[in-house]
């Protein structure tokens, strides 16, 4: 993986070059302008989520091979890539899969979600807001939000297209009744442009309000599943809840960075090798140096 810098311990922005023997991007052009019909239907039908033929990569399914395919299907040379696991630029996943990424297209990487035109990202949607010039790609490791409560793909299908989801807001009733709260902490389900119900992916209730009436295009590719769906700029966005329960993210109230001092951002808890206390920090490390530079 991309080696970080020395003297700072950020992920270095490396250009690589074509990876000799192999197709721009690795996958052969008839494959490329499958996904991307794909990805222009997911578009006209946001939410609804369109079955691709998903290829053999190198990497295990399961670890990003859904979103490195659209990423691979997307980026051109004048693109700057982003990859970011769980808000991190440079946890092993994250690296491996820009390091291919550089390999097989030769694209600037950075670790700046602003100088980002494409963006990978498992469980996290970055803390600054995104452009309209922005793409994020999201990895989903299960695209059917329905999965949980109907094992059968023939019944999910089904009550997507009568658009009958009570069994989803029973589950939610259910929560209620044996926890006074809804508990569903990650990949909680929403509703978008009224329509489909859809898997926002693993993310954090937090990052939920960020897909509403966005400015720039969320991809959601699942590898293992076959599915692509996307939430096009500008589309509303609604999470499950009901009028005396409604919908809300975690709660980091009083609580701030311990490196960089920001507070009213999604903050991990992680224990001190020094002082064994328990601290919090910003999950989005780009989003963390940034504050710590201005930082007085």
């Amino acid at each position: 993986m991309f080696a970080p810098d020395a003297e700072t311990g950020q992920p270095a922005e490396e250009t690589a070059g074509g990876l000799e023997g192999y197709n721009y991007a690795f996958l052969d052009e008839h494959t490329k302008r499958e996904i991307r019909r794909k990805i222009l239907k997911a578009v006209a039908i946001p939410g609804h989520q369109v079955p691709f033929g998903s290829r053999e990569m190198p990497i295990a399914r399961g670890w990003g091979t859904g979103g490195l395919q659209i990423t691979l299907s997307l980026v051109g040379p004048d693109d700057v890539l982003k990859v970011i696991d769980q808000g991190d630029d440079l946890s092993v996943n994250a690296a491996n899969i820009r390091r291919f990424v550089a390999l097989v297209t030769g694209v600037r990487t950075t670790s700046d979600t602003a100088e980002a035109t494409v963006i990978q990202t498992r469980h996290r949607i970055p803390e600054e807001p995104l452009r309209a010039d922005q793409t994020l790609v999201l990895q989903v490791p299960l695209p059917e939000p329905l999965r949980l409560l109907e094992p059968s793909e023939e019944r999910t299908r089904l009550m997507h297209a009568e658009a009958d989801y009570t069994p989803m807001w029973l589950f939610l009733y259910e929560n209620i009744v044996r926890y006074d709260e809804i508990m569903l902490a990650a990949g909680y389900p929403v509703r978008v442009n009224g329509r489909y119900m859809m898997s926002p992916s693993p993310i954090p209730r937090w990052d939920i309000p960020k897909l509403n009436m966005a400015e720039n295009l969320f991809l959601f590719g699942a590898g293992r599943e076959k599915r692509i769906y996307a939430v096009p700029p500008h589309t509303l966005v609604e999470p499950l809840g009901f009028d005396d329960y409604p919908f809300r993210p975690e709660d980091f109230q009083g609580l701030s960075c311990s490196i960089c001092g920001s507070s009213g951002v999604f903050l991990e808890e992680v224990v001190d090798e020094k002082t064994g206390f328990r601290i919090h920090r910003c999950s989005d490390t780009s989003y963390c140096r940034k504050m710590s530079e201005v930082r007085p």
